[in-house]
């Protein structure tokens, strides 16, 4: 398994972790259609959050969430599209976050963005 796979897995995992703690409830992980892929998507308070998980061990190039670019934005609103009508939500708030993981030997930090982008 390559390097930025498994910081990619780990990442999700401590992503979920906060999230449980903060009190959302996990409704999805890995969350996949054709179009693309959703890594989180939980609920709190009768708000469905869609989360991207970004974790790098250094920013040499750029914060994480820098790379939740416009063109992935899209794809992320179209899979949150296709989810919410498969669940039949569609009376639903709904919000996208991204979760920055740092991955760090001295122990790990995350920055919750929360409303990063929107539809």
């Amino acid at each position: 398994m390559n390097n930025n796979r498994n910081n990619g897995i780990i990442g999700e995992n401590l992503a979920s972790n906060y999230l449980l703690e903060k009190g959302y409830s996990i409704l999805e992980r890995n969350f996949r259609t054709k179009i693309g892929e959703i890594d989180i998507i939980v609920k709190k308070s009768n708000i469905i959050v869609f989360v991207e998980v970004k974790a790098r061990s250094n920013t040499n190039y750029g914060f994480p969430y820098e790379s939740v670019n416009y063109k992935k934005q899209q794809k992320i609103i179209r899979t949150a599209q296709n989810y919410i009508n498969f669940k039949g939500l569609t009376n639903c708030q709904y919000r996208f976050d991204i979760i920055e993981v740092f991955l760090k030997e001295n122990g790990n930090k995350i920055n919750h963005i929360q409303n990063a982008f929107w539809t």
